[in-house]
């Protein structure tokens, strides 16, 4: 190409020097012009020819791939190549030119393939968040190493072509500074070491519920990446967990929870024990108009008669064999109430208990489990039940316990 144009100004009478000059200019314009039109080809044609026909696919991957600009950063190969191409016929008779403009080409050129990878892999990370898969097993931890992976192998190819020195010569100095490496990629090092057990246990996911106090975090999963965990609480900050400590540290999960059937619950209700009594017969009779309990009385009253009258039991005084107490018959009207109840869950655990007797009180706990697991509506269950259990409290002849208020010490003035 060079000669040609160098002839063809001879012929138009111009001395070598001047025509050398000039064909070398002509030549490095004419280079623009080809890489400029390249470009403009690539871009204005083939690519938009690759968005329509992307945009007539019934796939997805195509589209993430295209919004990922992973065909605009191959795009861009095409002008390099035209000017790789002329640089030796341009700069023919200065060698040292010609090597030092190849080196920044061959720069460019691993920076090209550096940015194409970095966007193909965010592409593969993003068709598989598509996938069901990804909300129990993340892949963004070695998404991240390997982007990290390919710009440690792009800096030290590009470092070799400045030196002119093979990459295996700066790999084998590595060994030297192995300690500044590990010191400085530490929490890589322990984000991908965490990230790896993480996904290979499946104890975190995106999405899930996990409270951690010791870092402020109280709330779902965002994103499970290579050095940081993010959560978004209950009241919409965002906490960062560094990977490694939930490896480290202990954290509590919710997922069981929400993967099971349904949402515990579990709250106690203090009677005061000085209203804790036996039943006489007037108290019974009027037990035995509770609807949820009617049943219960009949077959419980047969049981105990039957047991007093085989063991000769003096039922003169309650002191001796059994007889049903208001407590115990308020237990058995929560456990009624809890298997009648349509929002709780019967086929998980229903179990209405009496715990050990403190100073405040005889704590009698709810442990059931609502068939609602959303947060709202299962706050609005259990407030729905404990109010109508708070409520007929005073109908079994008792009363909850409270530390006495400022009301109290009025009415003994």
């Amino acid at each position: 190409m060079f000669e040609i144009i160098y002839v063809w100004l001879e012929n138009f009478g111009i001395n070598a020097a001047a025509a050398n000059l000039s064909a070398r200019v002509l030549l490095g314009l004419i280079v623009l012009f080809l890489a400029f039109i390249s470009r403009m080809i690539t871009r204005r044609v083939l690519l938009k020819f690759i968005t329509l026909s992307i945009a007539k696919t019934k796939t997805n991957w195509d589209d993430i791939f295209l919004e990922n600009k992973v065909f605009h950063r191959l795009a861009q190969f095409v002008p390099l190549f035209v000017v790789y191409l002329f640089i030796p016929a341009l700069f023919e008779s200065f060698p040292h030119i010609i090597i030092m403009i190849q080196s920044i080409l061959y720069i460019y050129f691993i920076m090209l393939i550096v940015l194409s990878l970095n966007a193909s892999l965010s592409s593969i990370e993003d068709i598989y968040q598509t996938l069901e898969v990804a909300i129990n097993v993340p892949i963004k931890v070695f998404i991240q190493v390997f982007k990290v992976l390919v710009y440690f192998v792009g800096g030290i190819v590009v470092i070799s072509i400045i030196i002119h020195k093979s990459p295996l010569y700066l790999l084998s100095g590595l060994g030297a500074i192995t300690a500044v490496l590990m010191l400085v990629f530490k929490d890589s090092i322990l984000g991908l070491v965490a990230g790896i057990q993480l996904t290979a246990n499946k104890m975190i996911s995106q999405g899930d519920w996990i409270e951690m106090p010791k870092y402020g975090a109280d709330g779902d999963v965002l994103e499970v990446a290579l050095t940081t965990v993010k959560v978004q609480n209950f009241d919409k900050t965002i906490s960062t967990i560094p990977t490694y400590a939930l490896i480290s540290d202990s954290f509590k999960n919710w997922r069981g929870m929400s993967e099971s059937g349904g949402r515990r619950i579990k709250r106690a209700i203090n009677i005061d024990m000085n209203t804790i009594k036996f039943c006489d017969e007037t108290t019974l009779k009027r037990f035995s108009k509770i609807q949820y309990i009617s049943e219960y009385l009949g077959s419980k009253e047969i049981e105990l008669a039957e047991y007093n009258k085989q063991n000769q039991i003096d039922a003169l005084s309650r002191i001796n064999g059994r007889h049903l107490t208001n407590i115990g018959t308020y237990r058995a009207y929560i456990r009624a109430y809890l298997r009648k109840h349509p929002m709780i869950n019967q086929d998980m655990t229903v179990m209405v208990r009496q715990l050990a007797s403190t100073e405040h009180g005889l704590p009698i706990e709810v442990y059931a489990f609502s068939s609602d697991k959303n947060w709202d509506n299962y706050e609005v269950i259990m407030a729905d039940i404990f109010d109508h259990l708070l409520a007929i409290v005073p109908e079994f002849d008792l009363s909850v316990f409270q530390n006495p208020s400022g009301e109290d010490f009025k009415g003994l003035a």
